[in-house]
């Protein structure tokens, strides 16, 4: 980060583009703020009444999972494989796809009429496994995120030219803030209204950008300098460094896992105002799933061919064996802030910003209501009120928020973004894969095999590139070994558990 401030890198980003910016922060928080008037108890500030219809579920589900962390991932993953990236993108696009035809997993917890996927647990396991479950998801889910707020730093300095990592803080802090506000007050509703709207902005920045960095560039030209700068590597995902065909195996199971098991995805099905509603949502946010990630791999893509050109930022970027992962994430939004007009780096901005709110928004809620839900509410004594439910919602998320901060700080980030991610999300869902499957399609699943599953999956911790360094050990590939063996690892021992422990119900039936 030194030599990006040493070189004084410009930018187009001036006073126009501030004044975008700071409209549309202002125009987001009303809005959100304004939906306040529709929460009337836990059930309308969880899942927003079950009353989101597909249009409106789809448009969220596509903001939610594109947030700003999803650009900066995915344009770090074209920056670093170029063209070869683009399969991670088809893989996920088709997993959700056999999602919404088949209903997997969703329509049946939409038919339960559950709010949050540990209180499943409870009905089928018992509430202890719904208690531990619902730890183990919020942790993975609150982990998971805990990079959100550095890698949308890393976007906004780079796009303003501030490379004064203290600036950055404080303005990270109000829109984290801000965020706060109307998700707090609002609930589900604010977080499906408001997500439409942020949707509408970013899909704006997303196509004009898009469309700009294409005809600055040329399709043939960036294949042929990406061809230049990796060779094969980059246009073949079974021959790159950074994927091969394990990883992609570990790329279609994630695709899975993100449109049917992971709970920020989950909660737009338990949304749904019905279950035909729940499968259009989900087959129609396949083609959002495939967006999402095309679109950040082809600015990852432009931002290789743009820092190529240039001798001293290829000297930081593209130095002899790669550059640290803290500074690839950097690439996309200089060379963005290089490319792009005044006015329309603004509205960038804006859409962008847009996206981290959104995303934002959806986990601080998802994961405070399933703290609520399915930790506090279970250990109370006393049945809560619903006011009382939604106090502790909204005091959870500050204490989030607050994690968020200094874990992004403190986490000295040694793996690509979205290995870190699929890392920490795995914690929770490689366990919950096998115990959502077997409890719902399999009646001989037990408690004590959902615990041995659950158990199981927090290996996946070993997986992260501090915890490999503690032990004195580096796991082949970039993450996907440990999850590709605790996965099967984890339906064996919740099959061989439930086998020799069944619950006494189970035997009765």
């Amino acid at each position: 980060m030194e030599q990006l401030a040493e070189l004084s890198v410009r930018t187009n980003f001036g006073p126009a583009d501030w004044g975008i910016v700071i409209a549309f922060l202002v125009a987001s928080t009303i809005a959100g703020m304004w939906a306040m008037k529709y929460i009337r108890d836990m059930d309308d500030y969880v899942v927003a009444g079950r009353s989101v219809r597909t249009y409106l579920g789809v448009a969220s589900m596509i903001a939610a999972e594109l947030g700003l962390v999803t650009v900066m991932y995915s344009a770090q993953k074209g920056f670093t494989c170029g063209f070869a990236a683009f399969a991670i993108a088809g893989l996920a696009a088709i997993a959700g796809l056999i999602v919404g035809r088949t209903g997997l997993i969703v329509v049946p917890l939409r038919k339960m009429g559950v709010m949050t996927i540990p209180e499943f647990y409870e009905r089928r396991y018992g509430r202890d496994v719904r208690l531990v479950g619902g730890l183990i998801l919020a942790a993975s889910g609150i982990l998971n995120m805990g990079m959100f707020l550095y890698a949308d730093s890393l976007f906004v300095t780079s796009v303003m030219g501030m490379h004064d990592p203290d600036t950055l803080k404080w303005a990270m802090t109000i829109i984290l803030a801000l965020v706060l506000l109307y998700t707090a007050v609002g609930g589900m509703v604010s977080v499906v209204f408001t997500d439409y709207l942020q949707y509408t902005v970013m899909a704006i920045g997303l196509v004009l950008t898009s469309v700009l960095l294409m005809s600055h560039f040329g399709w043939l030209n960036i294949v042929q300098q990406v061809h230049q700068i990796k060779g094969a590597e980059g246009i073949n995902p079974l021959i790159s460094p950074k994927m091969g065909p394990w990883y992609l195996l570990w790329m279609l199971f994630l695709g899975f896992i993100g449109s049917c098991i992971w709970q920020t995805s989950v909660m737009r099905a338990t949304s749904a105002e019905s279950e035909d509603v729940v499968r259009r949502t989900y087959s129609w946010g396949s083609v959002g799933f495939l967006v999402r990630f095309l679109i950040p791999y082809f600015w990852g893509i432009s931002a290789m061919v743009f820092v190529y050109a240039d001798p001293k930022l290829r000297a930081i970027f593209l130095p002899p064996g790669g550059a640290p992962p803290k500074v690839e994430l950097c690439a996309m939004p200089i060379a963005l802030s290089n490319l792009l007009p005044a006015g329309l780096i603004g509205l960038l901005t804006a859409g962008m910003l847009a996206a981290a709110m959104s995303t934002y928004n959806t986990y601080l809620h998802t994961w405070s209501a399933v703290l609520t839900q399915d930790v506090v509410s279970p250990l109370s004594r006393a049945p809560l009120s619903p006011k009382t439910r939604i106090l502790i919602a909204r005091v959870i998320m500050c204490v989030i928020a607050f994690f968020l901060l200094i874990w992004g700080l403190w986490y000295p980030l040694g793996e690509d973004l979205w290995d870190y991610m699929a890392i920490t999300g795995a914690i929770y869902f490689t366990g919950a894969f096998a115990v959502l499957v077997g409890g719902i399609y399999w009646k001989g699943g037990s408690r004590i095999g959902a615990y041995g599953a659950f158990l199981v999956s927090l290996l996946n911790i070993v997986a992260l590139a501090p915890m490999q360094g503690l032990l004195g050990v580096k796991w082949p590939g970039n993450g996907e070994w440990p999850g590709l063996v605790i996965v099967p690892a984890t339906i064996v021992v919740y099959v061989l558990l439930s086998v020799l422990f069944p619950d006494r119900r189970t035997e009765e039936s």
